[in-house]
């Protein structure tokens, strides 16, 4: 335990202030020495104490996007395209480089990899200059938001304080649906993800929809319910039920390795988020260093993660707890 000089200094002016008083009165001290004792535990106790440091509040702007957003992103009690494209978004624009709004600020929306976000580009990238607030963060807390938005949607927590930068990251690391499970999972593993990371973070195509890869399909969906926020994606995925499925997927959920979490998942929505919410959080950090980050959770619907909770059913409440 560290104790600062001025602490030593203390004690002993009190040692030499009670030495001069024991040597000089003769009575009350008993009494003198309680009083003593108090003091000191006193100073003790004070200068032990954690000094609580001050928490930045989330800036009001926060909470005035946040009601912007909700009415892109739900419409008749369902998730949006324009949510669909958020969620998409906040991964583009973090995992081949780093979370720093290149994908709207460098245009790197424009590239092939990152066909139909163009007009949630060009939403964020307006709504960014009008609020007054950073690209990036705008784009992970609009990724949170659509995530939270959708029915069934747990609550990703999000930080506000990284830098912009409008250098172009590498073309070519974002996965195109048709890469082994092997491969899948070595290069996740390059950005720190594990096996259930991967898997969790694949959960999101419960509310997405194909266009590119099979233009011939374009709009169907990777489950049958991609208006809401749950696990069929992973059931369906197995049983080969889903209107369509990525090939990547495919070999993901027959992976000797990663058929572990996506079956667990697919018995379990509480499982899934808990694994989700934190492989997200990761991924929504990449490449932010030496920064000072404030906490922006509050601003999203809800806030918390108690709604959550209590909207599992009970068997999976108890695994949350």
């Amino acid at each position: 335990m560290y104790i600062s000089n001025s602490f030593i200094a203390i004690l002993a002016a009190t040692t030499t202030t009670q030495a001069f008083q024991f040597s000089t009165v003769t009575s009350g001290v008993g009494s003198r020495v309680s009083q003593t004792k108090r003091a000191l535990s006193s100073l003790v106790g004070n200068l032990l104490q954690p000094q609580k440091s001050e928490q930045k509040s989330c800036p009001a702007v926060w909470s005035e996007i946040s009601t912007a957003l909700t009415a892109q992103f739900l419409a008749d009690g369902q998730c949006t395209d324009a949510a669909r494209a958020a969620i998409r978004a906040a991964f583009h624009d973090c995992f081949n480089g780093a979370c720093d709004g290149s994908l709207i600020l460098a245009n790197e929306c424009s590239n092939s990899e990152n066909r139909g976000l163009e007009r949630l580009c060009g939403n964020l990238g307006n709504l960014a200059s009008e609020k007054k607030v950073g690209v990036a963060d705008l784009i992970q807390f609009a990724g949170a938001h659509a995530i939270k938005t959708c029915p069934g949607g747990p609550t990703v927590p999000v930080k506000i304080g990284r830098k912009d930068s409008s250098d172009a990251n590498t073309i070519g690391v974002l996965p195109t649906g048709r890469e082994k499970s092997n491969d899948l999972i070595k290069l996740f593993a390059s950005k720190g993800f594990s096996v259930t990371d991967l898997v969790a973070l694949i959960g999101a195509h419960s509310v997405a929809k194909q266009r590119t890869t099979d233009p011939s399909k374009a709009g169907a969906s990777l489950d049958s319910t991609p208006g809401q926020w749950d696990n069929k994606y992973y059931s369906e995925t197995t049983q080969k039920k889903a209107p369509f499925t990525l090939e990547s997927d495919r070999s993901l959920a027959t992976n000797l390795v990663a058929a572990v979490p996506f079956n667990a998942f697919a018995l379990s929505k509480s499982a899934w988020a808990a694994a989700f919410v934190g492989a997200m959080q990761k991924m929504s950090m990449l490449g932010v260093e030496g920064v000072e980050l404030t906490d922006c959770t509050a601003a999203l619907p809800g806030g918390s993660n108690k709604r959550d909770v209590k909207s599992s059913p009970i068997g999976d409440r108890m695994a949350t707890k």
